[in-house]
Order: structure tokens, then sequence, then C-alpha cells
């Protein structure tokens, strides 16, 4: 049952404070012909039975595990996640997506976004972690408008090999405010060339994806150093699978000033593309042009324990174009999820669970070698890697397809010059049953 509190005599009383005789009045702005003036065209509506009915028979038109074998990750990415966080992300005390401004009535709220910054910090190799950030584009779009800030330069170096759409968010934040973007091209190995780095002057930042869209590990302590060169540049880590970080060396231990990407992969179900989960950190020097929320511990008067945020008010909104962030909020209900999941495995957890990723990819990397599927990149990968297909490799994909596999994300459309090239993705999840069953079909 819906509910409207308002009785017909309220309406009445609204409308007439408002110098209006009747509701419709309210859209006078709105121009007549962007109105619609005619009732919606819908079917009858469906008894019960018949709706779950049609519900289950437009689920059927899509693909999705365990009925298809699906080697997709581009940034989403499949992974097991503990029954234990479903269940608390139920409880009525954490279930928000916002973050709370009373801490006198959300302790419970703070401190879960207080451990969520904790357990960034260490993931990330960090010192500081923000209260999380949509997602990961707007994360890395946020670390560069960060950067500028702290440099006061206008010059931001970007690699290719940072995820297409995070680069398009990136250009959507960047283009109004006349700062120039320098692409920094891919190599041979599939990493970030830092050639042309050696002739650039005034950057703010140099930033890099690690694990990039390849699944190529960067050596982020060269791009750090090349960086911070002439002193001034800072060197911005990009990721979209933090899983990574439980086998590879986190960004912080490596000279990256600013970490931001993705964090999806902890705890959260891809849903069909959201929400997300956007993790930030950096170096204290930098804490206070951090975007976004933080969470403090304190004490009160009688000397217990208490959270607030702290160091910003309800994110300097009200500050305008002071502001470090006009557009950004935390995802308190997923950054919940994450702690709880990252609390889950722990260290030890987080570094067995990588190295099954690890070796999963990489049995599924040397049986495609074995069957004379061409790699054409060198670099060491997590949980994603690029492969050439012979020629006319569409109409194979299309046909594996119709087999239930979907065989990785064709690049053409991002990287034209990589036409008939797949990335594919293997995480946990993969069986090695299915992998050879792709490898068996591949090569037929």
């Amino acid at each position: 049952m819906r509910y409207l509190p308002h009785t017909e005599a309220d309406i009445a009383a609204m409308l007439a404070a408002v110098g209006c005789g009747r509701l419709e009045e309210l859209f006078n702005e709105i121009p007549a012909d962007c109105r619609r003036t005619a009732p919606l065209e819908l079917p009858p509506a469906y008894s019960e039975w018949a709706l779950d009915h049609h519900m289950e028979t437009l689920a059927g038109t899509t693909a999705t595990a365990p009925d298809y074998d699906i080697y997709l990750g581009a940034g989403s990415y499949a992974h097991h996640i503990p029954e234990t966080i479903q269940q608390l992300l139920r409880r009525g005390e954490l279930f928000t997506a916002y973050t709370p401004y009373q801490p006198e009535v959300s302790q419970g709220t703070l401190q879960a976004i207080y451990e969520y910054q904790t357990l960034v910090a260490r993931l990330l190799g960090m010192e500081a972690a923000n209260a999380s950030i949509y997602d990961g584009a707007s994360a890395l779009a946020e670390a560069l408008l960060m950067a500028v800030r702290i440099t006061k330069r206008r010059r931001l170096a970007i690699s290719q090999a940072i995820h297409p759409l995070y680069r398009q968010v990136v250009e959507t934040y960047l283009r109004p405010t006349g700062f120039e973007i320098v692409p920094l091209p891919y190599g041979p190995d599939g990493r970030t060339d830092l050639t042309p780095l050696t002739d650039l002057r005034d950057l703010a930042a140099v930033a890099v994806q690690s694990p990039n869209f390849f699944g190529c590990i960067e050596d982020v302590a060269a791009v750090s150093d090349a960086a911070h060169a002439d002193g001034t540049a800072l060197m911005v880590a990009a990721f979209s699978e933090p899983l990574a970080f439980g086998l590879y060396s986190a960004p912080g231990h490596l000279g990256a000033d600013i970490v931001c990407g993705e964090g999806q992969s902890l705890g959260i179900p891809r849903s069909f593309g959201g929400p997300g989960l956007g993790l930030f950190a950096c170096r204290t020097t930098h804490l206070r042009a951090m975007p976004g929320r933080l969470v403090g511990k304190t004490v009160d008067l009688e000397g217990r324990r208490g959270f607030v945020l702290t160091l910003a008010t309800r994110e300097q909104h009200i500050r305008r174009e002071r502001a470090t962030s006009n557009i950004c909020t935390n995802q308190g209900l997923c950054a919940t999820a994450a702690a709880m999941y990252m609390a889950s495995l722990g260290a030890t957890g987080l570094r067995q669970l990588a190295r099954l990723n690890y070796d999963k990819t990489g049995y599924l990397q040397n049986a495609l070698q074995r069957a004379g599927v061409v790699l054409p990149f060198t670099a060491p990968v997590f949980n994603e890697f690029v492969v050439r297909l012979p020629a006319g490799s569409a109409a194979t994909h299309r046909r594996l397809m119709a087999r239930r596999i979907i065989a990785g994300l064709p690049l053409e459309p991002f990287y034209p010059e990589l036409a008939d090239h797949y990335l594919l993705c293997v995480t946990e999840t993969g069986s090695k049953a299915a992998m050879d069953r792709l490898v068996a079909e591949v090569t037929a």
C-alpha cells in the first residue's frame, strides 16, 4: 500500500499558500509542447503470477552466470562474496548509502566508515583515505583535479592504458577547465611508455593504472620517479582491481602521492554495472586538498571514544567554487560492505585469494598459448590479459556466444589498432573445466 499522508484539504492549503488553484499549475514553467497531455499507453495490469512469469522471461534474455561462461572483466569482476556480508548489510543501523551529519545519533555508521578508511589506507599503502567516492572513474577525475589544486599547474600526463571509460570521465571533468591532457602511449609490452615524460615540463600529475586496462602490472616505482623528477608533479596511481594488492606491492609503497580506483571487487556484486565504490587515499601532506568526506576519531567531555566528520563540514559544499569538490559524495553502504569483506579475509586471506586469481589466470594463458593463440603483451598480469585471434575473429566470438561462452571483450572499439584483440578475465569463480572448454572452442 502506498503511503500518501496528504489529504485533499492539505493539498488545497499548500496550493493556496503558493498562489495556485490546482496542482497542474506548478508545472506551468515547463513549455506546453514538452508536457504529456494524454495518459500513458500502458498494457493492462498483470496478475502476480503472470508478472512473475513475464519477469522470468525477460531475465532469460540476458546472458548471466552460471548459465554462461563469462570471461569479461574490464573494471567489473566476479568474486565470491561471503554470506556473512549479505546478512550484516541488512542490519538497519548500517543500511544507508549516505554519510550521517549528526554524530550523536550515528556512531555505528561513522565507526564503520572509520574502519573502512583504515582498511583502505592499509590496502593501498597510504597514510589517509576518505569515506569513499562514487566510483573508480570519478575518483580518478577528482584525483587529477586535486593534483592541479596542489601544484597550481594545468598540464596532466595520462596513460592510454588507463580504462577508456575512466579517461572519458576525466575528459568530461576537465574539458571546460582548459587543463591540458597529454596522452602517454602504451608500449609493446602492454605497459605505459614513459619516454614522452623526458620532454614534458610544468606537469601537475602523471597518472597510470596498475593493473592497467590490459591487465598488465605497471612499473609504478619508475612512474613515480619520472613524475617527481622536477620536484613538483604528483604521481596518481589508479586501479580497477584492488585485489591485486594482496599479491603485488601497493602503490603507496612505490611512491604514489594519490591512489584511487574502483572497489567493486571488495564484497560488492556486479549488479549489471552498479553501484560501484570509489576508493581514494593520499599522503597526509595533501589531506586538506582531498575531496569528499573524512571520519575521525575523538573523545567526548567524559573521555569516551567517539566518531565525527572532520576537517570539512558537509563536504565543504557551502564554499561553492572554493570547495575541494561539489559533485562527489560517498557510497556508505558499499563502503561498509568493502570494510566487512576486507575484515573477513584479513591480510592472509587477501593474499591467498589474490594468488588463486593469479594462478587461474596463468593457467588459461598457458593453455591458450599451447593451443597456438597469440598473447601480444609480455608484461606480468593480474586477472586479465589480451589475446590476438586470427583475422575475422568476430565470427568466432559470435559462435562462442551462441554456445554460451562470452569470450572476452573486443578491444577494437576502444583501440582501433587492436582489431581481433580480446581482453579475457579469470577470477577464483572460474573452473578448470570451463577454461579447458574455452580453449577447445577458440581453437576449433
